[in-house]
């Protein structure tokens, strides 16, 4: 998943970049409301955490667009404004949650897991896939109860792939999601990754569980798929 950290505190939005690409999360970084917006608008995100005290465009004017222009994107507002009315304000224009400062880290990871479970999976935090479970809180692939020993970008990737696992993924938006915004579109990375992650679910599976589709790009594909096909 690809995440916008928009904070003007520069060691305090490095921390929590570094924490969350840690955790094998894509992240890129801002510091003002006008930067936020121009990225906002260029790169499909899939959550933003925003303060509110920015320079240029405040935090609340910022959520004020993302919500007349991408109304399902959701943003986390992480700010040292903790009253009551602040909170109330916030989550009126559209926050899907409300986080003061000053916070503890593992609260922010908790919350940000919830907010993308909700997107996707609901009410379980376990993907369920054929003969392997990925459990998406601890950030593991299990099958036959043996951990699958994955990078965290061969997980994200293959994260990203089981959330849309019943359309065709192309190459774009899995380097949109699953990479920031230093990686270079032409390198060829993913397709090492891709090709590692298939070697590695192959071992276990004992067939290919990643389809090609050629100038669209990737999907997955159960045994039995394969076996008819």
């Amino acid at each position: 998943m690809r995440i916008l950290i928009v904070e003007d505190e520069l060691d305090l939005q490095e921390a929590i970049a570094d924490g969350l690409r840690i955790d094998g999360y894509a992240v890129d970084t801002c510091d003002n409301g006008e930067d936020a917006y121009e990225l906002l608008y260029e790169v499909n995100y899939d959550l933003v955490v925003l303060d509110l005290n920015l320079p240029k465009m405040d935090g609340l004017e910022v959520l004020t667009k993302i919500r007349d222009e991408k109304p399902e994107l959701k943003v986390l507002i992480l700010s040292a404004r903790s009253s009551v009315n602040d909170k109330v304000k916030g989550l009126d224009i559209g926050a899907n949650d409300y986080l003061a400062k000053p916070f503890d880290f593992a609260e922010l990871e908790a919350r940000i897991r919830n907010l993308l479970r909700r997107k996707f999976v609901q009410e379980s935090s376990m993907l369920l896939w054929g003969e392997i479970k990925v459990d998406l809180s601890k950030r593991i692939a299990v099958i036959n109860e043996k951990e699958i020993a994955l990078t965290k970008k061969e997980f994200a990737l293959f994260e990203y792939l089981l959330l849309n696992k019943d359309r065709v993924v192309s190459q774009e938006e899995l380097i949109e999601h699953v990479w920031d915004q230093h990686a270079d579109s032409f390198s060829g990375a993913i397709r090492v990754h891709i090709a590692t992650l298939r070697k590695k679910l192959k071992a276990v599976l004992n067939y290919d569980p990643i389809g090609t589709k050629i100038g669209e790009g990737y999907f997955l594909s159960e045994k039995s798929d394969n076996e008819n096909a």
